[in-house]
């Protein structure tokens, strides 16, 4: 995987990357709300809870497809409210580091389970 980037668009505003080329099998995780897999149950209150249950119900999926997050080539973060950004943002930041995915972010009306986040990630095995 190869991170993109040029002066000529934006620069990143947290750890994502401006664009990624990869190539191999790709394998596509289906947008995960916090909810704890032995209890079926959302059981974190705050965004950061939530964002790093979500992030680890991705990981532990990735793993079954034999990848890491290191593998991780685009996600998509829904937020209940966007004012939540920065500290998601911040628990995300946890989970990637070195080359971020490319990533968009945004606030929809409703998340199932009335959860305050679901992410969904795209991942290459090269």
């Amino acid at each position: 995987m190869k991170a993109i980037q040029t002066k000529k668009a934006p620069a990143a505003i947290g750890p994502y990357s401006q664009g990624i080329e990869a190539k191999g099998r790709m394998i596509f995780v289906s947008g995960q709300i916090p909810i704890n897999p032995e209890t079926g149950n959302i059981e974190e209150n705050t965004i950061e809870g939530q964002t790093r249950q979500s992030l680890t119900n991705i990981k532990n999926i990735l793993a079954e497809a034999g990848a890491t997050m290191a593998n991780v080539v685009k996600t998509t973060v829904l937020l209940a409210d966007i004012a939540d950004f920065a500290a998601m943002n911040g628990v995300y930041a946890e989970f990637f580091t070195g080359t971020c995915p490319a990533r968009a972010a945004f606030q929809v009306a409703a998340i199932p389970k009335n959860a305050k986040v679901e992410i969904e990630a795209i991942a290459v095995v090269e």
